[in-house]
């Protein structure tokens, strides 16, 4: 829902209580269990980060009985439209010697 990459999922509460690892099998028991088997209910924050694209989120955790019948979760907040990676910075100019006007080292001998 999210686009992510690579996501580690962790529970906001100082702990560092891991759900979602990228590392590969880091946290495959985790599958099969529900959020309530680590505690998480009602206004439980997540944080959701994926370093392969610089993106970090913060989710809270809000337990409704009203969704549509075969819906399991809603997301509600700002999603962005599309996710990826950052634009890449502008490339730098080389300086040389503090200045960018494109002025050469001197050559003297100083004779």
């Amino acid at each position: 829902k999210f686009a992510m990459v690579a996501p580690d999922v962790q529970i906001d509460d100082g702990k560092g209580t891991i759900l979602i690892s990228s590392e590969e099998g880091e946290t495959e028991a985790n599958n099969h269990r529900k959020l309530s088997d680590f505690g998480i209910r009602n206004g439980t924050r997540l944080q959701a980060d994926d370093f392969l694209q610089d993106y970090t989120l913060l989710i809270n955790v809000l337990h409704s009985e009203d969704l549509e019948k075969d819906v399991e979760f809603e997301v509600v907040g700002d999603t962005p439209e599309k996710v990826g990676p950052k634009p890449s910075e502008p490339t730098s100019k080389n300086i040389t010697n503090g200045s960018d006007d494109g002025a050469q080292p001197s050559t003297s001998t100083g004779k």
